[in-house]
């Protein structure tokens, strides 16, 4: 069976699951059954697998899984027996459903994933070290996007590359040379989160696209709520605020700036981060 993934959404998209692998459609006459579903681990950003198990489900069905980032059929399921492999970000109590393809409800169960703390990010520059802490909560894709990169040390050797005084310091997607690495495929953008682009968030930076962010980020000098997205797909994502190094910041942010590689407010002497580890 070809594996269909979906991305995590403020109303989570359903994704169509058939056995026969070419068919998107129920069968009229049989209606599939589910009787229980039961999870192997749950776990935030590990994989979990969701097992089903009922009658007919080669028939089509319908799962949403809110809490999950993408999900996978994986393959070797029977007609009483499916298994979706699902990676968590999404942090609290979410409900997940399992419908037939005429909308009939099959199944509903909760995933209940609690953090004992929000994960933290130390980040090392070259002016001194910013802690910065982040939300999952609010910004589940988001948060999930940025470890990724923090993991594969993808932020290393980057510079701050735009600097506007009294406003934002902007990085991580620069070499000192001013070239810009290849990056994890462009997340989709959560705004509006309940997150506001006040003195000492750190949000992603993005094109024109809305759903175009990669590895840049910024972190707010200033209040700049004018960057807040009012309505979906508008706005820029707040996931985390700093909690140690607000003067760090503050530092980065009058160093003297010129235009260079076709880009203005780029410090004059290139700001690093020379490391960027996930600390809790």
């Amino acid at each position: 069976m070809k594996a269909t993934s979906w991305l995590l959404g403020a109303c989570a998209s359903i994704v169509l699951l058939s056995g026969c692998g070419g068919s998107k459609s129920d069968t009229a006459a049989v209606i599939p059954s589910v009787t229980k579903v039961t999870t192997d681990q749950v776990v935030y950003r590990k994989v979990t697998n969701f097992t089903i198990t009922g009658q007919n489900l080669d028939k089509g069905y319908n799962a949403s899984i809110p809490a999950c980032l993408t999900i996978t059929e994986l393959p070797g399921g029977t007609a009483t027996q499916r298994v979706l492999s699902c990676k968590l970000v999404g942090v609290g109590s979410t409900t997940y459903s399992i419908t037939a393809a005429n909308g009939t409800t099959l199944f509903s169960g909760l995933v209940n994933l609690t953090l004992p703390a929000q994960p933290q990010v130390t980040m090392t520059t070259s002016m001194g070290t910013i802690v910065i802490e982040l939300n999952p909560g609010r910004a589940p894709i988001t948060v999930d996007n940025f470890l990724n990169y923090v993991e594969n040390g993808f932020y290393v050797n980057k510079i701050f590359h735009r600097v506007i005084k009294s406003a934002i310091v902007q990085g991580g997607g620069f070499t000192s040379d001013l070239q810009q690495p290849t990056t994890l495929p462009a997340i989709k953008l959560e705004t509006p989160n309940g997150l506001s682009n006040l003195r000492g968030t750190i949000a992603m930076a993005r094109t024109s696209d809305p759903n175009s962010a990669t590895a840049q980020f910024y972190l707010n000098a200033a209040d700049n709520t004018g960057f807040d997205g009012l309505t979906a797909g508008t706005g820029y994502a707040v996931f985390g605020k700093i909690v140690t190094g607000l003067d760090i910041m503050d530092k980065i942010n009058v160093v003297p700036t010129t235009t260079a590689g076709g880009m203005s407010d780029v410090p004059v002497s290139p700001v690093f981060i020379n490391s960027m580890v996930q600390t809790q």
